[in-house]
């Protein structure tokens, strides 16, 4: 199977409607989240759409992007798609001139051992934005400053 990884424009009417799709299948108990703002990308084996990925600034923290969303086909997991997600997400994040990038995982081991291969480190936030049992993950994207603090915008919310 060959795998493509695109970054594609919201804007355009069927590029909303198959990330929907997808959302919907990759992560049926979840709520999709509108595809109206940020960065997305789309995997295709072949021509077949089989998983997405998605980026926003983050609202909370000053110079960061937030890895929102991200989902695969169950029949196209186990082919690094999440990790080709992850890496689009950072080469962006550094085009934005972003110093971090955030996340969380909630029950998803094989999320978080992505995060890990690709440099992610958990961090306890000041004020947490997930589920009572969610980690948190942050990598610093600019090169040599892998010690830098996160900083908030505000108190209410990190994510």
């Amino acid at each position: 199977m060959k795998f493509t990884v695109k970054q594609v424009d919201i804007r355009v009417p069927e590029v909303r409607t198959v990330i929907m799709y997808l959302q919907s299948k990759c992560l049926p108990a979840d709520k999709p989240m509108a595809v109206d703002s940020g960065h997305w990308w789309i995997a295709y084996c072949e021509d077949k759409p089989v998983g997405f990925a998605a980026l926003c600034r983050s609202a909370q923290w000053i110079n960061a992007g937030y890895m929102c969303r991200a989902g695969v086909l169950p029949d196209y997991q186990g082919h690094g798609l999440q990790k080709r997600f992850i890496q689009a997400r950072i080469k962006k994040a550094r085009t934005l001139n972003w110093e971090w990038l955030v996340t969380d995982t909630t029950q998803n081991p094989a999320s978080s051992n992505s995060l890990i291969s690709m440099g992610f480190k958990l961090y306890e936030p000041t004020v947490a934005w997930g589920y009572k049992n969610s980690l948190y993950w942050r990598l610093n994207v600019l090169e040599g400053r892998n010690n830098a603090v996160c900083r908030p915008r505000s108190k209410k919310t990190e994510a």
